[in-house]
């Protein structure tokens, strides 16, 4: 009988925290997307297994910063835009959700030229796979459900596995990896230094924030669920740095031995082939064209959610056209002029991903404060504020970040 009512509880815990599953792997799993992807090829190409180390700090800082953020969602029942406008008041959110607003746009025309380059390497041309998957994902939003949504984004989280197999494929040396992790070591030059900045910059983003908080809520989860929310976190951000384990591992392992340079992860994708192989090559351009189209949907929706959360208007996936008008055509706006700017012949591209880069970095130090004068605030939490030891690794977090965001942003000048 005990045996029985063990087993019971053990399905339906499993049961449980299925249901839940779900925000912390996808905004984890988005972090891997076209920038991601390129500066993880860059570092694995230009230092070999060198620079996995990063990967430890980037995945406590994310995770820290994930948790604070569903914990906000789930005690408050709001995003953080609704919170920095109740406390920060409506000018000042103006001004940063225009940052914001600009920022992601740069973000999303990065994805579909992921899209786009991925596609190319099938000889699809960009004209026909960039409309073709906007209609697609504007179709999934506008038309699905929340709970099909993600679902579909799961699978998408799933896919981005196809690395392992990339990095398998191209036999590394896993005793030179192990050694790079436990004995960490690096040139101290401002190149390299810059690559770590960017391997632990591109790990969080500032609309992940407002992703993460608007997923809970959208899914109605509440503290009596913290315990799964957090295992679903845990993963979210094991997966991540797992698949930026394995892009590295297979850059390193193939193109750093020839000294082959690249400057997006196309180019690694077409590298790989004479050095491991064609299936090695095209299961990497797979892996970029999941990665981009899924943060194509993100990106969007996340703006979306929070801009108009800042500004009172309803949003959610889960309600009609007539029902969030302005939710629906701030996210069919943005796919359109993203899609637009991938299709103008010689579009600057690389200057489009940098000064969003730039504006990132400027807006991430002012959402992680926001974040961390909020979750301490006792008359919006209670008695869930941060303990003292999470207050000392959030405020570390928020400096570290800060420092390096600032210096992401000198770099350019001083190199």
């Amino acid at each position: 009988m005990f045996s029985k009512t063990r087993r019971k509880n053990f399905f339906r815990k499993v049961g449980l925290f299925i249901a839940i599953l779900g925000p912390g792997i996808i905004t984890g799993s988005v972090d891997n997307d076209a920038g991601g992807i390129t500066t993880y090829s860059v570092a694995g190409a230009t230092y070999g297994y060198g620079l996995i180390w990063t990967l430890i700090p980037s995945f406590i800082v994310l995770l820290v910063v994930q948790e604070m953020n569903a914990r906000m969602g789930m005690v408050t029942g709001k995003g953080l835009s609704d919170l920095i406008r109740e406390n920060a008041g409506l000018k000042i959110t103006f001004f940063i959700f225009i940052g914001l607003l600009i920022s992601n746009i740069g973000n999303t025309t990065t994805e579909f030229a992921g899209v786009a380059g991925s596609l190319e390497i099938f000889g699809i041309t960009r004209y026909i796979s960039v409309p073709i998957s906007a209609i697609l994902i504007w179709i999934l939003v506008v038309k699905g459900t929340y709970q099909v949504a993600e679902r579909i984004f799961l699978v998408f989280s799933a896919s981005l596995l196809t690395y392992v197999v990339s990095a398998l494929m191209s036999k590394p040396e896993w005793g030179e990896i192990g050694s790079a992790i436990i004995r960490p070591r690096m040139e101290m030059n401002t190149r390299s230094l810059a690559m770590v900045i960017a391997l632990v910059g591109t790990t969080i983003a500032p609309w992940m924030q407002f992703y993460m908080q608007a997923s809970v809520i959208e899914k109605g989860l509440e503290m009596k669920n913290y315990k799964y929310t957090l295992i679903d976190i845990i993963v979210g951000c094991i997966v991540t740095v797992v698949v930026a384990f394995f892009i590295m591992v297979a850059c390193g392992a193939t193109l750093h031995p020839q000294g082959i340079v690249i400057s997006e992860a196309k180019d690694a994708a077409l590298a790989l082939k004479p050095l491991a192989g064609e299936l090695a090559s095209h299961v990497f351009a797979f892996g970029l064209f999941v990665a981009s189209v899924f943060s194509a949907t993100i990106l969007p929706l996340a703006t979306s959610f929070y801009i108009c959360e800042a500004f009172g208007f309803e949003a959610g996936i889960d309600k009609k056209w007539n029902e969030a008008k302005e939710f629906y055509s701030l996210y069919t706006g943005i796919l359109i002029l993203s899609v637009f700017i991938i299709l103008i012949p010689n579009a600057p591209l690389i200057e489009i991903s940098i000064w969003t880069q730039v504006l990132n970095g400027i807006l991430l130090p002012v959402i992680l404060i926001s974040m961390m004068l909020l979750i301490n605030n006792k008359k919006l939490m209670g008695t869930h504020i941060n303990k003292p030891y999470q207050n000392v690794i959030g405020w570390s977090s928020v400096i570290i970040l800060t420092i390096l965001s600032a210096m992401l942003l000198i770099m350019p000048a001083v190199s």
